[in-house]
């Protein structure tokens, strides 16, 4: 099968961001991430961080998500909740950028979004060493060392809360994926090189 997306979803500190960027850079792909909610923003005259807002207070719960996909299926947008408008427009924005070409997808549930697509490659990036996590959120991301616990769990959450509120799947799961790359093991430098042989 010929590669033409990647999906990747990542650990809070993991380093997935610069390894995906990285790898964008040497093979020449699009790299879309924050971009998706810069695109919802214009389109939907809403600002980057209300979404993230909304995306925050994402439930978890199984009967919330059921509810949301089947009104989604159904064509039922004038049902859903904020967060889940939010939700389709950014499967949407996916969408349409993929038509473009292929391209690397950081988070925002991508997969789903290509599900029908040939040439999907499901990526998670984890980070197993605590210390060289811990050393990329204070080092890297600028967050108060005392704070990093915290922070770190924050994230997470919302990822997965986010993850499994739309797919109804775990998003640690790593049955979910086709690859799995631990960057604290393996290094940023190897991370990209093993997706680079991806699209070779």
């Amino acid at each position: 099968m010929k590669c033409r997306y990647i999906a990747i979803e990542r650990e809070y500190g993991s380093g997935g961001t610069k390894i995906a960027r990285m790898f964008a850079e040497r093979t020449g792909i699009a790299c879309y991430g924050r971009e998706i909610l810069e695109e919802v923003s214009r389109e939907q005259n809403i600002s980057v961080e209300q979404i993230e807002q909304y995306e925050e207070t994402v439930t978890n719960s199984f009967l919330y998500s059921v509810y949301m996909l089947a009104q989604t299926a159904a064509g039922r947008g004038d049902m859903l909740t904020n967060d889940g408008h939010i939700y389709v427009k950014e499967q949407a924005v996916i969408k349409q950028l993929a038509a473009k070409g292929s391209a690397v997808f950081l988070g925002h549930c991508a997969a789903e979004a290509l599900k029908e697509e040939e040439g999907v490659i499901r990526v998670f990036i984890r980070c197993s060493d605590e210390e060289a996590r811990r050393w990329r959120i204070v080092e890297e991301y600028g967050i108060d060392a005392g704070k990093v616990g915290t922070v770190r769990k924050k994230f997470d959450r919302k990822r997965a809360n986010y993850y499994y509120a739309n797919t109804v799947k775990k998003w640690d799961d790593f049955k979910n994926y086709d690859l799995v790359l631990d960057s604290g093991k393996l290094g940023e430098e190897v991370c990209v090189r093993m997706l680079c042989a991806l699209v070779e």
